[in-house]
């Protein structure tokens, strides 16, 4: 083989690698519509209890041909909305979420599973208080276009998990107020 069948070789096996790479695509999340939500039972089961975290930011990367990627999202704990100024600020307490000492609740996938082309559930590691378990949230929506008006591609989600309160050290009033907290995420993330 002379050297200009190894420079074509070795142009063509360049091209190839950008054509796997071109695949991939990272994207930003879109902090105006990204909301962590969560739900629990409250006095005993009287009434479901909702609220949602207003400050989220993190970064998807998606090779939606390979069935791969990554997430890593970062929550502002003091962002923390139930609606109550005064049960807020109990919930940013050393006795909840201490958003003073812990500022970020972060989840970092560790696999994306799909069907098909379409992404099913993200296992991982959610990080709250400091204390990190396993987490795999159920992806029961997820589309992936060109943003009419940013003229970028968008992907959008909405994914849940349940986890316990307790086991990240957020048990005060348990079993009077329900230990299990209902993780709900809708998150749209658009393409750099």
């Amino acid at each position: 083989m002379n050297r200009y069948h190894i420079l074509g070789l070795a142009v063509a096996l360049s091209c190839s690698a950008l054509v796997v790479d071109a695949k991939t695509v990272t994207y930003d999340i879109d902090p105006n519509h990204t909301f962590p939500r969560y739900q629990y039972s409250h006095h005993f089961g009287l009434s479901t209890q909702l609220g949602r975290f207003d400050a989220t930011h993190g970064i998807i990367v998606l090779d939606r041909t390979a069935h791969t990627g990554s997430i890593d999202i970062s929550i502002d704990t003091a962002s923390v909305d139930s609606g109550s100024h005064e049960l807020d600020e109990d919930l940013k307490s050393d006795e909840f979420l201490d958003a003073k000492k812990y500022p970020t609740i972060t989840f970092r996938s560790s696999a994306l599973q799909f069907t098909g082309n379409r992404l099913t559930a993200v296992d991982g590691d959610l990080t709250i208080k400091g204390v990190t378990k396993p987490v795999t949230l159920k992806v029961t929506s997820f589309r992936c276009m060109p943003h009419p008006m940013l003229k970028r591609e968008a992907c959008g989600a909405n994914a849940t998990a349940t986890i316990k309160r307790s086991e990240f050290n957020a048990g005060k009033y348990v079993p009077l107020v329900g230990d299990d907290l209902t993780l709900t995420i809708a998150v749209e993330a658009i393409a750099k």
